[in-house]
């Protein structure tokens, strides 16, 4: 299976990238199934129902949220109704949606999708990741009950990333981290077969500082006092992610590449199509 994780969608830039970019990346590299963690697509800050129909429409199979997941008040409802919303797994037990889901998928396959949310350095305390993740993971087998399976890890601290992908490893296709908004340079597969990536970062403008326009960010960093809003930037927006292809028969990563199209970063993508 060829698969596609998009990082954090970054306001109307990231919105753009995705819905003018998708479509024919899907074609051009023949993709099964398309993630994407949209949770900063609505100025900066969560995920309104309107933009995540767009980015649906655009060709996402999935959407992720992350710890703003509910920032939109819309989604509350939203969530409830659109089962390609997957919002945080450890999140509030009265939280609306699900965190994990079976997906059917071209040829009669099965993903499955689920996201966790971090601990460290997070502004406020969730429940255990890890014993968060295990039952998911059990109950959906690769090789026997899914084709692949997804595992959004959105947090701060890429050693918890790293100790995620290794808690994974071999029970998910691909482990990828979300939130810092920031590509790291670390895709690979790691021993018993499960693609990963600390951090897939943004689909947003990186002339930025994390996806929001400079000014007031530096502003606060040189001074310590708040002087306006936080803005998205509103340049050429990047896609950064992930590309993954799969053994269907066993869920295994075969083949690991780092996503940059189009803005300011290199543009890469599959080794083959």
């Amino acid at each position: 299976m060829r698969l596609l994780f998009l990082g954090d969608v970054m306001g109307r830039a990231g919105r753009a990238a995705v819905t003018e970019r998708l479509a024919g990346l899907r074609k051009a590299w023949a993709l099964d199934f398309v993630v994407v963690n949209g949770e900063n697509a609505t100025n900066g800050a969560g995920l309104s129902a309107d933009h995540a129909k767009l980015l649906l429409d655009a060709g996402a199979d999935v959407l992720t949220l992350g710890d703003h997941a509910f920032d939109q008040k819309d989604m509350l409802r939203f969530a409830e109704t659109e089962p390609r919303i997957i919002r945080p797994i450890n999140f509030s037990k009265a939280a609306p949606g699900r965190g994990a889901r079976v997906f059917a998928a071209p040829g009669g396959r099965k993903v499955l999708v689920a996201q966790v949310l971090g601990q460290v350095f997070m502004k406020r305390p969730f429940d255990d990741p890890f014993s968060a993740i295990e039952p998911v993971l059990k109950n959906a087998p690769l090789g026997a009950q899914v084709n692949a399976a997804l595992v959004d890890m959105h947090c701060e601290a890429t050693s918890e990333k790293m100790a995620m992908g290794h808690w994974c490893d071999g029970r998910a296709s691909v482990v990828v981290g979300t939130h810092t908004h920031v590509p790291t340079a670390d895709a690979m597969i790691l021993p018993r077969g499960t693609a990963y990536q600390s951090d897939a970062g943004m689909c947003g403008d990186y002339d930025s500082v994390i996806g929001m326009d400079k000014a007031e960010p530096l502003n606060r960093f040189i001074t310590g006092m708040p002087k306006g809003r936080f803005e998205p930037a509103a340049g050429p927006a990047t896609l950064s992610g992930l590309f993954v292809r799969t053994d269907d028969a066993t869920g295994r990563a075969l083949e690991v590449a780092m996503v940059r199209e189009g803005g300011r970063l290199s543009p890469s993508g599959p080794a083959t199509t």
